[in-house]
């Protein structure tokens, strides 16, 4: 039965559609991080970047390489868009693009994980069968069907998305509210909208149609009664977050993968030419069907036990941050920071303070205050440079932090030198102080 359910033929159009406004929006993400001026920040200027632990050889391209680097990405985009050497233009912007994600954090955002995670699914689905230049040059790849697991792989992919997000909100500071206000306060400036936006009533909205609608949208969509007014309201909740939080392509990304959950016909008949397709529910069971089910078990009981990693570290996850990333914990808190470095020749006890000016910017400053990680980071770049010029150094730490609109405590152990201790990936670091009583 699950069998027949996953390798059922149906209309490809929601597949085909879909990857068209996918290779546009990934296009205009990354013309649009040169144009606005993110490269710059983020890869150009920088003199090193917080890579994810473990990637540190990935460091951006010297020059103007990282420019070109995001135009080879954009353009990939629109051959994607175009259905042209398709396998290739995805993989490739897969690849390129979680090159990016994996060296740089100082703008970390899990929409660029979403979209990591669907690049390389994209590059694996048969979506150029239809409507592309590849079709069109070899009329033998032409098909309007696809296998009904191919849909379900991306709505499962958002049901696990969406889930976690709503569950993770479940928490006193989003519960009081007191997390929308953190949130707002920074939009105070905005033209018409800034001062509703510090309303206490249009706080416990937002708060609690955050959690609904991340709850519910996916198995509203699912339904048809309820697929309609799903629809509506994604429309007002994408674009208020384009809007108000300005996280580039992922509301409209968001709205793209509603096409899914419509009807085949329906988008045929709406997006493209061929409108009177009707493929017959046949079921081709294909050689390769175990290993396929073995690879998407894997990849989604990953998925599952990624957000979950949080539980068996020591500590509260909103404090130390360790299993915080790739976990869907979005818009949850904001932290703090006061910290300073001090760097001792422990043969002459001489002791010199760093002036995080001089290495870092500001973005990079605001994570070296009060990510544990970063501070970590950072301590081990000390220790390389100092070892550039023949010295062998301590570094120790001055750090307080807090998290939302919690008060400044200490954070990271002064007495531990984070110069020589490793970095703990799967247990927790005990230099990273117990969290507050409040």
């Amino acid at each position: 039965m699950f069998d027949q359910f996953l390798f059922k033929k149906i209309d490809n159009a929601q597949l085909v559609v879909f990857r068209i406004f996918y290779g546009l929006l990934v296009s205009a993400e990354c013309y649009g991080a040169i144009a606005t001026g993110w490269v710059r920040r983020t890869l150009v200027e920088p003199r090193f970047t917080f890579s994810f632990i473990g990637f540190e050889w990935l460091q951006p391209l010297p020059g103007n390489g990282m420019y070109i680097y995001f135009a080879v990405m954009g353009t990939l985009g629109l051959l994607i868009a175009l259905g042209y050497k398709y396998r290739f233009s995805a993989l490739a912007f897969a690849i390129l693009w979680s090159g990016v994600y994996l060296m740089q954090k100082s703008s970390y955002n899990n929409h660029y994980y979403l979209l990591m995670l669907l690049a390389y699914i994209m590059a694996f689905l048969p979506a150029n069968r239809d409507a592309s230049l590849d079709a069109k040059l070899n009329p033998g790849l032409r098909s309007q069907t696809m296998y009904n697991g191919v849909r379900w792989v991306i709505i499962l992919q958002l049901f696990i998305v969406y889930t976690y997000a709503s569950v993770a909100k479940l928490y006193a500071d989003w519960l009081d509210f007191s997390m929308i206000d953190v949130l707002m306060t920074s939009k105070k400036d905005y033209y018409i909208i800034g001062e509703l936006l510090q309303q206490k009533w249009v706080h416990k909205i937002i708060a609690i149609f955050g959690i609904s609608f991340d709850l519910l949208i996916v198995p509203a969509l699912l339904w048809k009664p309820t697929r309609k007014i799903a629809f509506l309201l994604s429309i007002f909740f994408h674009l208020f977050n384009s809007i108000v939080f300005q996280i580039g392509i992922f509301p409209y990304l968001s709205l793209a993968f509603t096409v899914f959950f419509f009807e085949p016909q329906t988008i045929r008949n709406i997006f493209l030419k061929t409108k009177t397709f009707a493929p017959e529910a046949k079921i081709i069971i294909p050689k390769t069907k175990n290993m396929i089910l073995s690879v998407l078990g894997i990849y989604f009981l990953v998925q599952i036990a990624l957000p979950l990693r949080h539980h068996f570290f020591k500590d509260d996850v909103l404090w130390t941050e360790e299993g915080h990333r790739l976990s869907w914990r979005m818009m949850l808190r904001s932290r703090g920071g006061r910290i300073t470095y001090k760097v001792v020749n422990p043969k002459t006890k001489d002791t010199i303070k760093i002036d995080l000016d001089k290495y870092l910017t500001k973005k990079q400053r605001r994570r070296v205050t009060c990510y544990p990680d970063f501070i970590w980071q950072f301590a081990q770049h000390l220790k390389k440079e100092y070892a550039k010029k023949g010295e062998s150094i301590q570094v120790f730490v001055d750090n307080k932090a807090r998290v939302n609109q919690g008060s400044y405590k200490q954070f990271i152990d002064p007495k531990v030198d984070l110069a020589n201790v490793p970095w703990k990936h799967f247990a927790h670091n005990d230099w990273i102080l117990p969290s507050p009583k409040e």
